[in-house]
């Protein structure tokens, strides 16, 4: 699948000024103490965050975490009960027509007249921009080209999630919202969307993605805002996420010849040495495996079959929420 796509018409039009805030070559989006409720259950609670212009910001969380419900009064969706956000500089609830001239947003579900074709959708969604993409390149890179003349009934799943995607960055938008935007694609498909995601950051567009996939979230997030019951519990780099899952490493090895342990535990890196059969496994921090490697060779001893365990953002996401990613909740919707 072809995914360097020419994306860009002409750039949205002018931002608004006046009353609202000039927008910044640094934020894209600016969300400050929002909070939403549905009667007693508080879906979102003090909720801050900026994304940096040309980021790509994830947003990750159990089931009903409160994720959707964040990202939908961000597009001017619903109307948070107190809190102030800005995309751009433009407040969603007063300036709707700006805010569809530069976001492109792909929501968790949505469905169409079975009876309409895949091209009239395209174009359809088309006529609503001054500045479109070149939709039949994007739809080429989403694996839709032949499809136009299909009706959506016909669409598979993982097809229709596809076009969600394509209608979302059709208006060749500042900003794209996407939410839970490969649930349903096949793992070579995922990967072409992913590949497509990583070229609209290249050429500038601001993506925050929703998403419950740790890989997906790994490869393509610059920082992730981790939310659990509605507030922000962690907010880093994939990697710093990752670290503070735990603090130490893991280095195992087999090596050639027996010896004295010595070499491994008077190194600052190691923390504790033992032995899984005829491997040894080494605990401790920092630049664990290059310490472990260099003083073993020193010694005379070589090291084979080496694997590095290190903590990964799923194992972050436990250990910060208390739940496995796809653990069962529903989000609300009201």
């Amino acid at each position: 699948m072809q995914v360097g796509v020419a994306l860009g018409g002409e750039p949205a039009g002018p931002i608004a000024s006046g009353s609202q805030a000039e927008a910044t070559s640094e934020a894209a989006v600016e969300i400050s103490h929002l909070r939403k409720t549905y009667g007693p259950l508080v879906a979102v609670d003090d909720v801050s965050f900026a994304v940096t212009e040309g980021e790509i910001f994830g947003i990750l969380g159990p089931n009903g975490a409160g994720k959707t419900t964040t990202v939908e009064c961000a597009i001017g969706l619903r109307s948070p009960d107190s809190g102030s956000i800005r995309l751009m500089g433009v407040d969603p609830q007063v300036d709707r027509a700006q805010i569809h001239e530069i976001t492109g947003v792909q929501l968790q579900s949505g469905a169409f007249p079975a009876k309409l074709r895949v091209g009239e959708i395209i174009d359809m969604y088309r006529s609503f921009y001054l500045h479109p993409a070149d939709v039949s390149e994007l739809a080429g890179a989403l694996g839709l080209a032949d499809k136009r003349k299909s009706y959506y009934r016909s669409l598979s799943g993982g097809q229709q999630q596809r076009l969600s995607v394509v209608l979302a960055l059709i208006g060749a938008p500042r900003i794209a919202v996407l939410d839970e935007m490969t649930t349903g694609l096949d793992p070579q498909a995922r990967r072409d969307v992913w590949d497509l995601i990583e070229h609209l950051r290249d050429r500038g567009t601001t993506v925050v993605l929703v998403t419950h996939f740790m890989e997906e979230a790994e490869r393509l997030c610059d920082r992730i805002a981790l939310i659990d019951s509605g507030r922000i519990v962690a907010l880093d780099t994939p990697a710093g996420l990752a670290a503070r899952a735990s603090g130490t490493k893991t280095v195992r090895f087999h090596p050639s010849v027996t010896f004295d342990e010595r070499v491994l535990t008077r190194l600052p890196e190691v923390t504790a040495v033992a032995h899984d059969g005829h491997n040894v496994v080494v605990t401790g921090s920092g630049e664990l495996a290059t310490a472990v490697i260099v003083a073993m060779h020193t010694a005379g001893i070589e090291t084979h079959d080496v694997r590095i365990d290190t903590s990964t953002l799923e194992d972050a996401f436990v250990r910060l929420t208390g739940r496995h990613p796809h653990e069962a909740g529903d989000e609300p919707q009201v």
